[in-house]
């Protein structure tokens, strides 16, 4: 075999190695992924495990977690919201350790009446503490497609994104006194529950269980991380080189951020100073971007 000849069948072997990393990577089931958590046959894993719903009544909601820890990673879902009157209702897509003193990185979405934007509710929770949300509505409709939502959690900050629009980002600040998620393993965590005495208008529009039940559809998990504990090893290919693990903000990522925080937050912990009156929080004296 010439030079020529062989440096093809290397390039050749290789491409086809990358490609079914890839593959790997990306093309989880819910069978394998997640197991389901409360609610009985109201979480429903459809399509041969591409999809999976859940279902909210009068009796129950319903939800699911995942079948490993992670210590660190990307995790991506994409989700269609319960459609018409969804009052009283909330869907949730979040990252949770357990026990005393947890962490916890929050995706909530509170439905609204008819007509009404939902309101996208996130927040930061560092041994067992939060009080950081931060809340958006957003700028298309989540009930009519199916959108990606995507937690990034590295040692360095926390980032929200939609359709991989940056719209929050949580920095590091432990070494200013600021606790941060860094040690504990987290699950990923999804449900569709009752929230009525407060999740819509303050609890003022109750849900309307004429329409029950109501139903979120999720599809598309993939979490690029490092899974803890027997067995551990980290679910992003060799070609990904753990992106993730430093990802931060380039220009264009910080000109969509002020985009989002401009025209579509509609409360901000660090703004609020009837909540602080004795000075804000420290992380949001240091930080352009929360």
């Amino acid at each position: 075999m010439g030079k020529s000849a062989y440096f093809h069948s290397q390039a050749s072997k290789i491409a086809l190695t990358i490609s079914c990393l890839i593959v790997v990577a990306s093309a989880g089931s819910f069978y394998d992924d997640v197991d389901i958590t409360f609610g009985g046959e109201r979480a429903k894993i459809l399509n041969g495990g591409q999809d999976l719903s859940l279902s909210l009544d009068q009796y129950s909601g319903s939800g699911f977690q995942s079948k490993h820890e992670y210590l660190f990673g990307r995790f991506d879902m994409q989700l269609k919201l319960v459609p018409g009157n969804s009052a009283g209702t909330v869907t949730t897509f979040y990252l949770s350790s357990q026990g005393a003193g947890h962490d916890e990185i929050d995706f909530e979405f509170l439905g609204n009446s008819t007509g009404n934007p939902y309101t996208i509710h996130t927040n930061v929770y560092s041994q067992g503490k939060g009080d950081k949300e931060q809340q958006f509505h957003l700028w298309f409709d989540p009930t009519a497609a199916f959108h990606t939502y995507t937690i990034v959690w590295n040692t360095q900050r926390i980032i929200f994104l939609i359709d991989n629009i940056p719209v929050r980002v949580f920095n590091n600040h432990d070494a200013s006194g600021v606790p941060f998620p860094k040690s504990q393993p987290m699950r990923v965590y999804a449900s569709l529950w009752n929230a009525d005495d407060w999740a819509t208008q303050g609890g003022r529009v109750k849900a309307d269980w004429t329409k029950a039940p109501f139903t979120a559809s999720y599809r598309k998990f993939n979490a690029n991380a490092k899974i803890v504990g027997p067995n551990s090893k980290s679910t992003t290919s060799e070609s990904d080189n753990q992106a993730w693990s430093t990802q931060g903000l380039d220009a264009a990522g910080r000109n969509r951020i002020r985009w989002v925080q401009n025209k579509h937050m509609i409360y901000n912990y660090c703004n609020d100073r009837k909540r602080f009156p004795n000075g804000l929080p420290t992380e949001c004296k240091n930080s352009r971007f929360l």
